[in-house]
């Protein structure tokens, strides 16, 4: 807004510059013309001061409505007693327009008073124009400080909503991890010492409780994310291929490389690790699994498929509903964060995710 207002000031000038010269009627002529010169200077210092925030102090706004106030003040003596026009005439709306900017449409309505008070009570005769001038300024004043009052708010608003995005974001980040990594290897303590008894079965119990404690806290959690901003390309065939090494896994790729954001493809490896580490939980150790990448241009698709019971319905939801967050969160989540689509196809026949992913993120 100070720097529209720096515009405005120079077109003011220019202005009230070109009206006193045609004009061309003061009484005392030298005195007339410092006056122009003091608002050339002016409005150059004024414009340099307002550039920098941290100069846009109290006294600086005071002096520069001080100067539009005075030149009003010294125009009967510059002008004559009976003049029509003051010096700055359209030039106090610089100022005018500075404290509108600064307090809000308060400091506009104020600067407005005054400078209408002064022009009124300077004129030996009043008429209807001058009235209205008064009555502009009254009205650019509070309007132009209400509007931004608004965006002042707006931007404040807009500011917090990004700050409360961007730690939800890193809060469902961190809820991936846990799940892709300690809550997997607590799931398997309790498992493992259920399944041997004796001391390794009192730990397989704490670790049960460090589950449930753990995925507790993931459920607290808000979860609001953002799409990831790619800067780097990644070979996503060449990535998905290793996964070819799990025992009875099939990895079915496209002759060329697959080019993809690589924060993106780093994404989506791990989405599809999330799914065949269900398919070893849930299908059993070693169960066949096949992964196909397709690419379609301007985005691509990995399918993966196991031959397992499928899942019941209503187990995912009710898994959510517990904290369980490896579908809410390591598959869906990370493809929602994408941009793409992630749709599950699953009955007596098996499970078959397909993640699609767009080429563009955001």
């Amino acid at each position: 807004m100070f720097r529209a207002l720096a515009v405005l000031r120079v077109v003011v000038l220019g202005y009230t510059v070109a009206i006193n010269a045609y004009r061309n009627n003061f009484e005392h002529p030298v005195l007339g013309w410092a006056c122009v010169g003091l608002m050339v200077v002016a409005t150059a210092v004024s414009i340099v001061v307002y550039a920098a925030p941290e100069r846009r102090i109290p006294a600086v706004l005071l002096a520069d409505l001080a100067l539009a106030v005075g030149l009003l003040l010294v125009t009967p003596v510059v002008k004559g007693e009976w003049f029509n026009a003051t010096i700055p005439g359209y030039w106090i709306v610089g100022a005018l327009l500075a404290w509108a900017v600064r307090y809000g449409w308060r400091g506009g309505t104020a600067a407005a008073v005054l400078l209408g008070a002064v022009d009124l009570l300077t004129r030996s005769e009043v008429h209807q124009k001058d009235w209205g001038n008064v009555f502009l300024l009254l009205l650019g004043g509070s309007m132009l400080g209400f509007v931004c009052e608004s965006l002042k708010q707006m931007a404040a608003e807009r500011d917090r909503a990004q700050r409360e995005a961007a730690a939800a974001s890193e809060r469902a980040r961190l809820a991936r991890v846990v799940h892709d990594g300690v809550l997997q290897v607590l799931a398997l303590v309790q498992r493992r010492g259920g399944e041997l008894g004796g001391e390794a079965a009192e730990l397989g119990r704490l670790a049960g409780e460090q589950e449930q404690a753990l995925r507790t806290l993931i459920r607290s959690q808000e979860a609001v994310t953002a799409s990831a901003v790619a800067t780097t390309t990644a070979d996503l065939a060449a990535l998905l291929g290793p996964l070819g090494s799990r025992p009875r896994t099939e990895v079915a790729l496209p002759a060329g490389a697959v080019p993809l954001p690589a924060p993106a493809a780093a994404e989506l490896v791990a989405v599809v690790r999330a799914c065949l580490d269900n398919v070893e939980r849930h299908v059993g150790a070693g169960a066949p699994a096949w992964i196909l990448l397709e690419d379609l241009g301007d985005r691509v698709e990995v399918s993966v498929r196991d031959e397992g019971p499928g899942i019941p319905e209503g187990r995912l939801d009710a898994a959510a509903a517990e904290g369980r967050m490896g579908v809410s969160e390591s598959i869906r989540g990370r493809i929602r964060d994408l941009g793409g689509t992630a749709t599950l196809d699953t009955g007596g026949y098996g499970t078959e995710w397909v993640l699609v992913v767009p080429r563009e993120q955001g």
